[in-house]
């Protein structure tokens, strides 16, 4: 039985920039940095320092995973920056959103009133975008009018 999510993969551009970038500028911890066998992968993962069940896998779209035309495709919307990798959560959007600034994250939305949270949207530097969101309190949390319209 499926118990939950433990790796989502990031496409990036460059291991070593991306590496910098999310543990030195988004402050999320190295889990691993290995080759996968004899001219293998290599595997890189990032996580929140409290949630070791989960990490992002920093992947550079290739071999093995893919043929080259597919990953020049990859390579060209991660470069565009239109892919989504997913949400980052925090209980400070505000605050966060100034130390990340600080460090040299770039913000392409400051933070927004939203009906979940509060929400800034923020780029890795290999053009991925996520949504930052201090998420309001599940009491208060009803996304069904908003879903339905």
């Amino acid at each position: 039985m499926i118990k939950g999510l433990s790796i989502a993969t990031v496409w990036v551009l460059d291991h070593d920039r991306a590496k910098e970038f999310y543990t030195e500028k988004l402050g999320l911890e190295l889990r691993a940095d290995m080759t996968m066998g004899e001219g293998g992968a290599r595997w890189v993962t990032v996580g929140a320092p409290d949630q070791p069940d989960l990490m992002l896998t920093l992947m550079v779209p290739g071999a093995p995973a893919m043929d080259e035309e597919s990953a020049a495709a990859v390579r060209k919307l991660v470069a565009k920056g239109v892919l989504g990798a997913g949400a980052l959560a925090t209980d400070d959007v505000r605050g966060d959103y100034e130390r990340l600034r600080a460090r040299g994250v770039e913000f392409v939305q400051p933070p927004r009133e939203r009906p979940y949270g509060t929400e800034a949207i923020l780029r890795d530097d290999s053009g991925n975008w996520f949504s930052f969101t201090q998420r309001r309190e599940s009491d208060d949390l009803d996304l069904s009018q908003e879903w339905a319209s």
